[in-house]
C-alpha cells in the first residue's frame, strides 16, 4: 500500500491567531484577474447546464473556494460546517468517540496522535497509523468528516478499525471501545525526583496549566523529603494550537529576551513576542530543563522548543521536529464558516526559521521502546513532505536537512530488552536518567545565557 504525504485538513497543525474580516480592508481585484473571472463564472455555467446530474450551488462555490485556498499551502483551508465544529470541539470540548487527532494524508485517514489516555491510546493505536477501513467499510478519497463522524459515537460502543502501520507486513485489526473524551492539554506526574509535564496541545490556558502543575511537583518532591532535581518538559507528538499559548508556555521559563518573531509580508504587521510578557521570572530557576520532542511535535510545539534552545534555557532531547514555521490567522466569515488563511513565518530569538528544516535536538535519542518505531521514523511525514509547503527562505535542501544516520553504540538495545527491563518509553527514560545523573552539574543547571541577535531580513 503506497501512501503518498499530503495533508488537506490539519486543524490543530497550526499556531492560530484569531482576526475579524472586515471587507473594507480586502485587497481590490486585480483588473487583470478579471478575465480569470469571467472564465469562473463560464465554468460554472457550463457545470450547471450539462452536468449529468443537477449540481447544488451550494457545492460548487464550496468546491471552488476549497480550491483556491488548497493552491495556497496545507495549511490554508475553509471551514464550515462539521470542519468548523471539529476545531471548536479541539479547542474548548469534550465530546464521545475515539480521542483521536486525524488529517486527510492523499485521500486516507491519517493519525496524527491519540490523546493520552483515550480508548485510541489504550487500543495501541500510534501517531503515524493510517485507518484503511471503519467496521469493514474502505475509507479511501472521501470526505473525512464523513471518517470522523463515523469514528464519534455514543460512550460504550465499538468500532473495527483497520490499521496500515509502517514496518509491518500487512494492515490489522484494532476494535476500540468509544468512551468520553475529556482534553486533557497538561499532564503530569513525580518520576523519582525528577517532574515530568506533558503538554499535549497548546489550547487555552497551558501556561497556566503548566506554572500549576510545576508548583504541584515541587510540593509533592518536598512532601518525600526532597526537591526536584530536574524538569522533563515533553512536547512530543504535540501538533500545536494556539500561539499565544506557546509564548506563555515560554515566558513560564525565561526571564528575558526574544520568545519569537512573526513576519509577514507587510512589515507594519511584523511582531515581537519577548519573556516577561505573561510570567514574571522563570518558574523553574535553578532547575535543568529538557525538552522531549520528536517528529510529530509541530508550529507551537516548535516555537517553544526554538526558545528555549536559542536561549540556553532548556537541553532539546529527542527526534527532529514537524517543520512548520508559519502562522495561520482565523478569520470568521459569519457564524458557520471562516477561513483560515497562513498570514506569516515565525522565527525563533536567534533568526532561525524552522520552516521545513524543524527544530534539530541538542542530544538525538530515538524511541528504542516501540518496535516500529525505526520504521515510522525512516518514513515520518513533515512539512517539507507536504504538496504546496512554503519554502524556507534559505532554501534548504531536504539533502542538508538530514544528519548523519550512523546508529549511536548507547542505542543499540532493542525493545524487547527494555521491556524486559521495564522501560516502556525509552526516551522518557533517558531523560531522567540524564537528569538524575548531572543534578547540581552546570553542564545542564547553568543559568539561561542571552541568545545571538536575530538576523536582519
Amino acid at each position: 500500500m503506497k501512501i503518498a504525504p499530503f495533508l488537506r485538513a490539519a486543524l490543530l497543525v497550526s499556531a492560530v491567531a484569531v482576526l475579524p474580516v472586515a471587507t473594507s480592508g480586502l485587497a481590490a481585484v486585480d483588473t487583470r484577474a478579471a478575465h480569470e473571472f469571467d472564465k469562473l463564472f463560464t465554468i460554472y455555467q457550463i457545470v450547471k447546464e450539462n452536468y449529468v446530474d443537477q449540481v447544488d450551488d451550494d457545492k460548487l462555490l464550496k468546491g471552488a473556494i476549497d480550491g483556491m485556498l488548497a493552491s495556497l499551502d496545507p495549511h490554508s483551508n475553509y471551514l464550515d460546517g462539521p470542519s468548523l465544529q471539529r476545531l471548536e470541539t479541539m479547542i474548548d470540548g469534550k465530546y464521545t468517540g475515539l480521542g483521536l487527532s486525524v488529517i486527510e494524508d492523499e485521500g486516507a485517514v491519517k493519525i496524527i496522535s491519540p490523546f493520552k489516555g483515550s480508548p485510541a491510546e489504550k487500543a495501541g493505536l500510534k501517531a503515524g497509523d493510517y485507518i484503511t477501513h471503519l467496521d469493514g467499510v474502505l475509507y479511501y478519497e472521501r470526505d473525512l468528516d464523513e471518517a470522523v463522524s463515523k469514528m464519534r459515537g455514543a460512550a460504550g460502543t465499538s468500532i473495527r478499525l483497520t490499521i496500515f502501520r509502517q514496518g509491518r507486513d500487512a494492515p490489522f485489526d484494532v476494535t476500540v471501545t468509544r468512551g468520553v473524551i475529556e482534553l486533557e492539554p497538561v499532564t503530569s506526574e513525580l518520576k523519582d525526583n525528577v517532574g515530568v509535564i506533558s503538554v499535549n496541545e497548546f489550547s487555552r490556558d497551558v501556561g497556566n496549566d503548566v506554572n500549576t502543575a510545576l508548583s504541584d511537583l515541587k510540593k509533592q518532591a518536598a512532601l518525600k523529603g526532597g526537591k526536584l532535581a530536574g524538569l522533563v518538559l515533553d512536547l512530543r507528538s504535540n501538533p500545536g494550537g494556539s500561539l499565544d499559548e506557546a509564548v506563555a508556555l515560554s515566558d513560564l521559563f525565561l526571564e528575558k529576551g526574544d520568545i519569537v518573531s512573526q513576519r509577514g509580508r507587510n512589515a507594519a504587521e511584523n511582531q515581537f513576542y519577548r519573556a516577561e510578557s505573561m510570567f514574571k521570572g522563570d518558574a523553574a530557576k535553578g532547575l535543568p530543563v529538557v525538552v522531549l520532542v520528536d517528529a510529530g511535535s509541530a508550529s507551537a510545539s516548535e516555537i517553544v522548543a526554538g526558545a528555549l534552545q536559542d536561549q540556553h534555557r532548556a537541553v532539546i532531547m529527542g527526534e527532529r521536529t514537524f517543520g512548520k514555521g508559519s502562522v495561520q490567522t482565523f478569520l470568521p466569515l459569519d457564524n458557520d464558516s471562516a477561513v483560515k488563511l497562513t498570514t506569516a513565518r515565525y522565527f525563533t530569538p536567534s533568526g532561525h526559521s524552522v520552516q521545513e528544516g524543524g527544530i534539530v535536538p541538542d542530544i538525538k535519542v530515538p524511541q528504542l521502546s516501540d518496535p516500529d518505531a525505526r520504521a515510522r521514523a525512516e518514513r515520518a511525514v513533515r512539512e517539507s513532505d507536504l504538496r504546496g509547503h512554503l519554502i524556507n527562505e534559505a532554501s534548504l535542501k531536504d539533502k542538508d536537512l538530514e544528519t548523519d544516520k550512523m546508529d549511536d553504540p548507547r542505542f543499540k538495545v532493542t525493545a524487547a530488552e527494555l521491556e524486559k527491563q521495564g522501560i516502556k518509553d525509552f526516551q522518557l527514560n533517558y531523560a531522567i536518567t540524564t537528569l538524575q545523573r548531572t543534578a547540581g552539574k552546570p553542564a545542564l543547571a547553568a543559568a539561561a545565557k542571552p541568545a545571538a541577535a536575530p538576523a536582519k531580513r
